[in-house]
């Protein structure tokens, strides 16, 4: 904001002459009503010379060099090398009559340090031109804008001289400091009701620019509280941002007020402008979101432009004016069209943000309106700011009542939506009741079925194991067929030849011939041995089949492995060879003869051993049918002692097992085998029967295509 004091005299402007004879005379007339001040600025008779030299400030010097050139008209055309222009003024004045004991005084606003000479000797200084071997200081505007007292007397001619010091400006243009449009370069003649004028209008600035960033600091801390505590909101935090903008805008206002360097006082008005625009974007995107519009790409990418232009042309004016204002007429007309065309259908708290933007629009109509009709008096006036104060709280508390009305309509909607949701619970609740009775129905029927299809898993497991147990008796009783075909020919023989023998001894006995009955009962007694030791060999084969048939009474006791894995291996080959006569496999042996006797269930081992076998073979028989060189099949069987257990290792050189399915094979109902052939229990038995009833372990060592090696490990009971 502005404070337009004209109290001071703006400097230079050339025109050429040579001595200076010329007296202005100062009159009541001369000074402006509305801030009780003389420019000094707009009196003809200035002369200057460039340069420094303290004798220039002596009223009997010769001018005849100097240039008659106004304050105003010096520029940084006149800057040396560094930037810096130095030289000195000079003006002769009197005063009327009428002003005979007034109380006047000297006003100086620029950036640049000067140096007041009266009639030869120094008045006063503003900021410092290096007088006294100090250093330059620029004049800061705010310790300097009161007058400074001067007792001129009437009909009295007085040589005015100044000595003027200033730099270009580091910021683009790069003109002198003194020459910013924004920073009046004024020195002046006030009178004595200047200084009271400016104190109190300064004062009331002052209260109203602290209510001002009061007002928008509270709100927007405020709203970022809410914003945060309400994140699904997104209208909050583009108001809580708007309010933020309001807040640092009319700080640095508040801010540029106070004693401050040129850089500072230029920064301060860049961020103002900056933040004077954001609040301009800011404002329709808040009417698209609350009036829920859609902004489209190319409204947010000349927003994004507008923001950018506001920087770059603060540092280095591009268009101008006209550019910033067209920009900002663009966005007033957006803000216009949302809130006509949604003015139908407004409701509720949306009424409070267009009521603040009117609000805001007649407060800077009527600002606009009474400047132009009081020029002079409207910017240090009550009523300026009051018309201010209007024009930047009216948005802000607006947005306090939008979020405000906001909450309420969504509490009213909470408690709406609390009411149909408790009559839809006493409507769905005997529903809900029936269908839980439903289901509570349903619930027991398929607990009903699941109990029954539990029931025949069971007897279909038991079935499976039982299936399992008589193919593998089927394969068994093939090879105690082969077994005990033998023992059963040799009793057929020797029975057949007994027979004979017992003739020939009647026949001999009856001739009397003693010695050859004798030879004769001597060979009938030997055949009837033999006949005794098959029959008891196929009586051990009979009992073997029988014990593998049945499911035994399962107690443990001491079993020579050595002579159960002799028996099976050779029980499983003949049983493959009843099948498949082509079949033909190398039986290998290493039994530990000094292996002791185990704790084991006999059938269950047995079947342990039979199922491997059978694995065995039938892994050799199904390489010895892919085309190929000559293979020759083998299985073998290990068993040895080692660290108080008995290790079982069965070998065959057959197809192996693939890696992908080495940790099923010991799983219920898997099996490589096509179907119809196998059932998948036997390794899935195998494996209870040697870990969970005997307390062992197995495991197998397998190559695809090279073949297989199951390890079975036993503990031995040390006390047998």
């Amino acid at each position: 904001m502005r404070i337009y004091f004209k109290t001071l005299l703006l400097l230079l402007l050339p025109v050429f002459g040579l001595a200076q004879d010329k007296v202005v005379t100062i009159s009541p007339a001369m000074f402006d009503k509305a801030t009780d001040q003389v420019f000094l600025t707009t009196l003809d008779g200035w002369v200057f010379k460039q340069g420094n030299d303290t004798t220039w400030a002596k009223t009997d010097i010769n001018i005849s060099g100097w240039k008659k050139l106004k304050p105003a008209g010096l520029s940084a055309k006149y800057a040396d090398k560094n930037g810096k222009v130095e030289g000195w003024f000079r003006i002769k004045i009197k005063l009327d009559n009428a002003l005979d004991k007034q109380q006047l005084g000297f006003k100086w606003k620029a950036w640049a340090a000067a140096d007041i000479y009266i009639n030869g000797a120094l008045f006063t200084s503003f900021g410092n031109t290096g007088l006294n071997g100090k250093s330059f200081a620029e004049n800061q505007m705010f310790p300097n804008r009161w007058p400074r007292s001067v007792n001129l007397k009437t009909g009295v001619e007085y040589t005015v001289v100044m000595h003027f010091v200033d730099y270009v400006s580091p910021f683009p243009p790069r003109q002198l400091k003194s020459e910013a449009p924004t920073l009046d370069f004024i020195m002046g003649l006030s009178g004595p009701a200047c200084a009271s004028l400016l104190s109190g209008y300064l004062s009331k600035a002052s209260v109203y620019n602290a209510i001002w960033v009061a007002v928008c600091t509270i709100l927007s801390l405020l709203f970022w509280l809410l914003a945060i505590q309400n994140p699904a909101e997104k209208g909050l935090r583009l108001i809580a941002a708007c309010s933020t903008f309001f807040a640092l805008a009319t700080y640095a206002t508040a801010r540029s007020l106070t004693p401050m360097s040129y850089i500072a006082v230029s920064l301060t008005g860049y961020a103002i402008n900056l933040l004077t625009e954001l609040i301009f974007i800011s404002i329709p995107v808040i009417l698209a979101n609350i009036f829920k519009r859609n902004i489209s790409r190319k409204f947010k990418a000349l927003l994004i432009a507008v923001i950018l232009y506001s920087v770059v042309n603060n540092f280095l004016p591009l268009a101008g004016f006209f550019v910033w204002a067209a920009a900002n007429l663009f966005l007033i007309i957006v803000c216009i069209y949302y809130i006509v065309s949604s003015w139908r259908n407004l409701r509720g708290a949306q009424w409070w943000i267009v009521a603040g933007l009117l609000s805001s629009v007649m407060f800077f109509g009527s600002d606009v309106a009474y400047t132009i009709s009081s020029p002079g008096e409207a910017r240090i006036s009550d009523l300026f700011l009051y018309l201010w104060t209007g024009f930047i709280l009216s948005f802000p508390v607006s947005m306090l009542g939008y979020v405000a009305m906001r909450f309420k309509e969504i509490i009213k909607e909470v408690r709406q939506n609390a009411e149909q949701v408790v009559q839809l619970s006493e409507e769905k609740k005997q529903e809900a009741l029936n269908r839980q009775q439903i289901l509570e129905e349903e619930v027991n029927r398929q607990t009903a079925e699941i109990r029954t299809t539990l029931d025949h898993l069971r007897s279909t497991q038991s079935q499976l194991i039982q299936s399992e147990k008589m193919a593998s008796l089927g394969e068994l009783t093939a090879g105690i067929a082969h077994e005990i075909q033998n023992p059963l020919n040799f009793v057929n023989n020797f029975s057949e030849v007994s027979a004979e023998l017992t003739q020939e001894l009647k026949e001999e006995l009856k001739s009397g011939h003693t010695g050859a009955a004798i030879t004769i009962a001597d060979d009938l007694e030997q055949n009837l041995g033999k006949i005794q030791h098959h029959g008891k060999r196929a009586d051990a084969i009979v009992k073997s089949m029988l014990q593998h048939s049945q499911s035994g009474s399962g107690a443990k006791e001491p079993t020579n492995i050595n002579a159960l894995a002799d028996e099976y291996l050779r029980l499983s080959y003949h049983g493959l060879r009843a099948k498949d006569k082509s079949f033909n496999a190398e039986l290998t042996t290493h039994y530990d003869d000094k292996l002791p006797k185990v704790n084991a269930i006999p059938q269950d081992i047995g079947r342990v051993l039979l199922n491997l076998f059978n694995n065995g073979f039938y892994a050799v028989n199904q390489k010895q049918k892919l085309p190929g060189a000559d293979y020759k099949p083998e299985v073998s069987v290990t068993t040895s002692a080692e660290n108080g257990s008995i290790i079982i290792k069965v070998k065959d050189n057959g197809i192996g097992i693939p890696d992908a399915i080495k940790e099923k094979i010991m799983q219920p109902f898997f099996t490589t085998k096509p179907t119809g052939e196998g059932t998948g229990l036997g390794l899935s038995l195998t494996y209870d029967m040697v870990v969970k009833g005997h307390g062992g372990s197995i495991h197998v060592d397998s190559t695809e295509g090279e073949g297989s090696e199951f390890i079975i490990q036993l503990p031995i009971d040390t006390n047998l």
